[in-house]
């Protein structure tokens, strides 16, 4: 996979940098043609000349290089390089660094050249193990999963501050091995596709200030988003309520009831390739909506009873509408699953459902990992073990590109 790919190497400044010279060297070993960033910080480990011998070629360091000692404009440097590269890697990401890139900062070579390119980016975090295990850095890390990146687990052992645990950058040839497998799964075999993908929970409302809800947080549906925008299709995102960034190049519609999702998701369903209903959209809402908050005192007793009338469909109104398109439903059992899911497979005509139950070690609502079981209407079943919920996306839109 690196024969002939353009791979960029951003160093930054951990003790780990003075490995990356090996790394240089193995990746172009394999074929691939390097070039190389680095921080300010980077400097204190590693040259930039011994990395530029190395990559033969030029080594930016700082946001505002030399013009006149390179071959690309100092000006736009960024966006050449990040339209010359298949896969960037920043290696080693400190703390700092990989904090910087999940919130989009770019005061530095790297982290303006991450925002910059369009290809896939790899991320091996080596730290201090405390640093690595700070609340802070797994949050930052969760994060640019969400976002689509791809985090190389530090590996452990014995670090520089003479402690033991994970922190320390894994083995050069794991890191060559990432690099190319991270190549292998960029395939662009969604481009020219439209996609419709639903996410995250709808909220019924009671009066101004309470609702009927669930604990969906939307991770699953945006992770899909995400993953087919990187496989090149044009994506919607009808979103319910959650706290979730926009994937890159996805375009969003926030809706909140279960009622709204319906008529966005027939609105935004023409002419599309393929709709996902990711969403977990409310099967019940108050048969009356009241417009000032309901007071406790008015309540007669201890007891208040709601009324509650079945929502529609969406699944079964797509269907009924959208007979054009590949459609992918999910079912979440907690008992009797593959049953249940064949049965909602077959009775609203959808081409795949993916089955989860959230009782299972993995597979909790508003976890970052998810363990499912894709059906087909053809009877097919493909159990998946526990994965990242970027991982299964990617999975199962492997199914939808061979419907496609």
């Amino acid at each position: 996979m690196l024969k002939n790919k353009h791979i960029l190497v951003g160093v930054t400044g951990g003790i780990a940098a003075y490995k990356i010279p090996l790394l240089v060297r193995e990746l172009k070993k394999a074929g691939a043609a390097v070039r190389v960033v680095m921080t300010e910080a980077a400097r204190e480990f590693v040259t930039p000349l011994t990395l530029s011998t190395l990559s033969g070629g030029r080594v930016i360091v700082g946001t505002f290089p030399d013009a006149a000692s390179g071959s690309v404009d100092a000006g736009t440097w960024h966006v050449e390089l990040g339209r010359w590269a298949d896969l960037m890697l920043v290696s080693p990401a400190t703390a700092n660094v990989v904090s910087k890139l999940a919130h989009g900062s770019a005061d530095d070579a790297v982290t303006t050249l991450a925002l910059a390119v369009r290809c896939p980016v790899v991320v091996s975090p080596a730290m201090d193990v405390d640093m690595l295990r700070h609340s802070a850095t797994q949050e930052n890390l969760t994060r640019l999963r969400e976002m689509g990146y791809t985090v190389l687990p530090p590996e452990e052992g014995e670090l520089a501050s003479g402690l033991s645990g994970p922190g320390r950058l894994p083995e050069i040839s794991s890191i060559v091995k990432a690099v190319s497998d991270a190549l292998a799964s960029a395939h662009h075999d969604l481009r020219g596709k439209k996609i419709l993908v639903t996410a995250g929970p709808t909220y019924e409302p009671i009066d101004p200030v309470r609702f009927i809800g669930n604990r969906s947080s939307g991770k699953m549906g945006f992770s899909l988003a995400n993953a087919a925008a990187q496989r090149g299709a044009t994506v919607t995102l009808v979103a319910g309520r959650v706290s979730l960034p926009t994937p890159r190049n996805v375009r969003r519609v926030d809706v909140e009831s279960s009622e709204e999702m319906l008529q966005a998701v027939i609105r935004q369903s023409r002419k599309v390739d393929a709709v996902i209903m990711a969403a977990a959209v409310s099967d019940f809402a108050p048969v009356r909506f009241t417009p000032t908050k309901i007071r406790k005192e008015q309540l007669n007793g201890e007891l208040f009873n709601l009324e509650l009338k079945k929502t529609k469909d969406v699944l079964k109104e797509l269907t009924r509408k959208n007979q054009q398109s590949v459609i992918v439903g999910f079912a979440l059992e907690t008992r009797d699953g593959v049953r249940n899911a064949k049965k909602k497979l077959r009775e609203k005509k959808l081409d795949l459902i993916v089955l989860n139950n959230p009782t299972q070690r993995g597979a909790e609502i508003g976890g970052d990992t998810n363990v499912v079981t894709i059906i087909s209407k053809s009877g097919n079943i493909e159990r998946l073990k526990k994965m990242h919920k970027f991982d299964v996306a990617n999975r199962i839109l492997d199914r939808i590109s061979k419907l496609l």
